[in-house]
């Protein structure tokens, strides 16, 4: 099984992208994690850009995902919400409306990392209404990281606890896409 893990965070020392490739480290037996890294590439959504020859980066996200068997979405909390980067990304996603969007039918989940004593909680929230609204299959659980600075060492979550909630919220998500992925 493929998860690809999209990070919402163009920054270079993200706490988000630490956590995406801490699920890479802790995924289940037999379940791989990709990392996407090309969210800065992607131009921001243009009805007017989109179609069949929508822009490389667009086609290769909508590609990523559509070969993936899970998505895994890991935001950063902006002003409350979700990054415009991530959202956009989202967006180019979605479409076309409707049956052929690589996010219509696509298993999901959400997690998140913050300094702040929430973990993301509210961008997580607003994530998972997002994706639902596009047509993804959006696990229940959220992974809330707070006090991200204080998280990770040496790229690692620090905390074993924090791994194994991040172990049981991959195995949610292989669990959700697992019918759908021996079904294709």
């Amino acid at each position: 099984m493929r998860i690809l893990a999209i990070s919402g965070s163009l920054r270079e020392a993200s706490y988000n992208t630490l956590l995406a490739h801490a699920a890479a480290a802790l995924a289940p037996a037999g379940v791989e994690v990709e990392v996407y890294d090309g969210l800065g590439s992607l131009p921001l959504y243009d009805a007017d850009l989109d179609g069949e020859d929508a822009p490389a980066p667009v086609r290769e996200l909508r590609e990523r995902i559509a070969d993936a068997d899970a998505v895994l979405f890991v935001t950063p909390e902006y002003n409350g919400s979700v990054p415009g980067v991530l959202k956009n990304a989202v967006d180019w996603a979605s479409r076309p409306s409707r049956g052929g969007a690589a996010l219509w039918g696509a298993t999901a989940a959400v997690a998140g990392a913050s300094t702040g004593q929430y973990g993301a909680l509210w961008a997580q929230q607003d994530l998972r209404r997002v994706l639902g609204i596009a047509g993804a299959r959006v696990v229940a659980s959220e992974l809330p990281v707070p006090r991200a600075a204080d998280a990770f060492t040496d790229g690692r979550l620090r905390d074993p606890l924090l791994e194994q909630r991040l172990r049981d919220h991959l195995e949610a998500l292989v669990a959700e896409a697992a019918p759908i992925a021996v079904a294709a």
